[in-house]
């Protein structure tokens, strides 16, 4: 039984939270979320923060994404066509850990600009990051503790350039409820269908977020955008130089 409160982030398994899932199961559910995100409009989300944080700049200037838990690269793939239809010169850069998904992302890297692809534990501080600009949470930092996002975003606001794009759920009662209608109706996968739920049971309250931010270096925007997500932009802060 999936459970929702309006008080309190679900603690919740997802089934994508295995980082072995591959095969069939694997193949059905990445259909499904890209059939949700088309439908109800989760890659503008994205895609609407980057053309705010990078529209003022010059178009001859490359600017390196990095997608963190990159999935089959869908995210990267629409930033690739973002990039073609403004004019931008767009290096990118996706990592994840599950190495079965990558290999799904793979299969179009190659006519996908060059995509650059990584296995990595983003919380293994070790690992080294290639340079970027900016960093693009996508329905990521829900699937992890308070704690653990603010060390996350902390460290990709010291290594980029530009800033931080996250893109995540409204917790809210009413997107649980119409999610699973939509759910029974349109997606096929049980993956899908039971991490849907589980996810707005795990997503934010804007106060949550806000909390959140003021552990967080940075300039932030927080915006509840259609249908059901929260987009927040993180700029980097700009040091202004001391007189001498």
């Amino acid at each position: 039984m999936i459970s929702y409160s309006s008080t309190y982030r679900s603690k919740q398994s997802e089934l994508l939270d295995d980082f072995e899932l591959q095969g069939a199961d694997m193949i059905a559910m990445l259909n499904d979320l890209s059939r949700v995100n088309q439908w109800l409009g989760g890659m503008n989300t994205t895609l609407s923060a980057l053309n705010d944080l990078l529209g003022h700049t010059a178009k001859d200037t490359q600017h390196a994404l990095l997608d963190i838990g990159c999935g089959d690269g869908e995210m990267l793939r629409n930033c690739a066509q973002w990039g073609k239809k403004h004019g931008r010169n767009l290096r990118l850069i996706g990592v994840d850990v599950n190495p079965h998904i990558l290999k799904e992302a793979q299969k179009t890297a190659d006519t996908t600009d060059g995509m650059q692809l990584l296995s990595m534990n983003i919380f293994d501080t070790s690992a080294k990051l290639p340079e970027f600009d900016v960093a693009l949470c996508t329905l990521f930092i829900h699937h992890y503790p308070e704690d653990q996002i603010v060390l996350l975003l902390n460290r990709l606001l010291s290594q980029s350039k530009v800033g931080i794009v996250v893109n995540d759920l409204h917790r809210s009662r009413w997107a649980f409820h119409l999610f699973g209608m939509f759910s029974k109706l349109f997606l096929r996968s049980k993956i899908a269908k039971h991490d849907g739920l589980v996810s707005i049971a795990r997503g934010f309250k804007r106060k949550e977020l806000k909390h959140l931010s003021e552990q967080i270096e940075g300039v932030h925007r927080i915006r509840w955008r259609w249908a059901f997500r929260y987009q927040w932009i993180i700029k980097k802060s700009v040091q202004t130089p001391k007189s001498k």
